[in-house]
């Protein structure tokens, strides 16, 4: 610890002139890289949230991970099913629908993931949390569920302003959910970047939805696409590489992502997206 103090000492106290260091000159080698760290771009303070300069609307969306008894899936989504239906028989008290409903066919097996939209904000939350309480026969299809997984995680998130809206698709369709996880105080660059990044990949409409969390794992960000197959993926990704200025979007957010994966998605019978 003293000998970092003695850096940064000697770092604070140096002419200006030698404490201009270049971004180059600063990596120096893997040995050295401790001490690169104290040389991090300064991050600019703010007096708007980031949730507030990113996204323009009072709709929170609920992403509901489940991961699923392999020996159960089928109930699960039946179960499951009885719920949206329920839900949406309620739609005027909840103010809550189901964007999209998928099974990961690619990734996390035995996974199902359900977006849902609240138009309202989190006072619309807080009342359907209420009403999914004490209702007795939404009660029981949630006991029921308990059966049929392993674990759950819940997601509150807010939509980029720059991304499509997640309107429903006709069939036949599959998705990829493209999580990242960022390094603490770089959404506003991430979202700078992408909202750039998005306009080159527009010729082919794959552009689904793009969200960030708000509460549930912070710094989390979800980027879903929407492709005919696996083939479709793979020359519409291999196209865009083509398009002068992709390669500065990914140069420029790579820096920022602490850790990423992707998984594909097949739309469940039930889900309105397909």
């Amino acid at each position: 610890m003293n000998s970092i103090n003695r850096v940064i000492n000697l770092y604070t106290h140096a002419p200006k002139s030698a404490r201009l260091i270049g971004t180059t000159n600063a990596r120096f080698n893997a040995d050295d890289g401790w001490f690169s760290k104290l040389l991090v771009r300064r991050i600019e303070p703010t007096k708007e949230s980031h949730s507030r300069m990113l996204s323009d609307k009072e709709t929170i969306y609920a992403l509901h991970t489940h991961n699923i008894r392999p020996d159960s899936v089928d109930k699960y989504l039946k179960n499951y099913q009885k719920s949206v239906e329920f839900v949406h028989s309620k739609k005027s008290e909840l103010g809550c629908e189901l964007v999209g409903s998928w099974t990961v066919s690619v990734g996390d097996m035995d996974q199902a993931l359900h977006l849902w939209r609240y138009v309202g904000g989190f006072e619309k939350i807080d009342r359907a949390k209420i009403l999914f309480k004490e209702d007795p026969d939404y009660s029981a299809l949630e006991k029921e569920r308990g059966n049929f997984v392993r674990s759950r995680h819940l997601q509150y998130l807010l939509a980029f302003s720059f991304w499509p809206n997640g309107e429903p698709r006709s069939p036949h369709n599959i998705y990829e959910i493209r999580s990242y996880s960022l390094k603490p105080g770089t959404m506003i660059e991430w979202g700078n970047n992408w909202a750039r990044g998005l306009t080159y990949r527009r010729a082919q409409n794959e552009a689904f939805a793009g969200y960030f969390s708000q509460i549930g794992r912070l710094y989390n960000v979800h980027h879903i696409w929407c492709y005919k197959n696996l083939q479709a993926r793979r020359e519409t990704r291999e196209s865009t590489w083509r398009n002068p200025g992709w390669d500065e979007c990914v140069a420029y957010t790579v820096p920022l992502i602490r850790e990423m994966h992707c998984r594909i998605l097949e739309p469940t019978e039930f889900s309105p997206t397909q």
